[in-house]
C-alpha cells in the first residue's frame, strides 16, 4: 500500500534554493523510490523534486516555506530526509 506523507520547512539559506542546493536536493530525492514533489509557499505549484530543471525554476527564496509531499513505500523517509537537508542549509 502506498502512503502519502507531507511536511514543510522554512528555507534559511540566505541565497534560497539556488543551483548548488537544487542539485543536492534532487540527488537526495532520486535516492528514494517514492514520488516526491515540492512547492514554495501555499500558492505554488507542486513540482517533481527529482527534476533539476523544475527545482531550479522554483526559485524558492530565503524565508519561503517549502512544502514536501511524497507517495510510495519510503515516503516518510523521503520527506524527512529532504526536510533535514533543508534545515541543515543543504549540508
Amino acid at each position: 500500500m502506498s502512503e502519502t506523507v507531507t511536511g514543510q520547512v522554512v528555507i534559511n539559506d540566505p541565497d534560497g534554493l539556488h543551483a548548488r542546493p537544487a542539485v543536492k536536493l534532487t540527488k537526495l530525492a532520486k535516492s528514494f523510490c517514492s514520488d516526491i514533489a515540492i512547492k514554495a509557499g501555499d500558492d505554488g505549484e507542486w513540482i517533481n523534486a527529482k527534476s533539476l530543471s523544475a527545482v531550479m525554476k522554483l526559485k524558492a527564496r530565503h524565508g519561503a516555506i517549502l512544502h514536501v509531499r511524497a507517495t510510495g513505500e519510503d515516503a516518510r523517509g523521503g520527506v524527512d530526509a529532504l526536510i533535514d537537508l533543508i534545515k541543515q542549509n543543504m549540508g
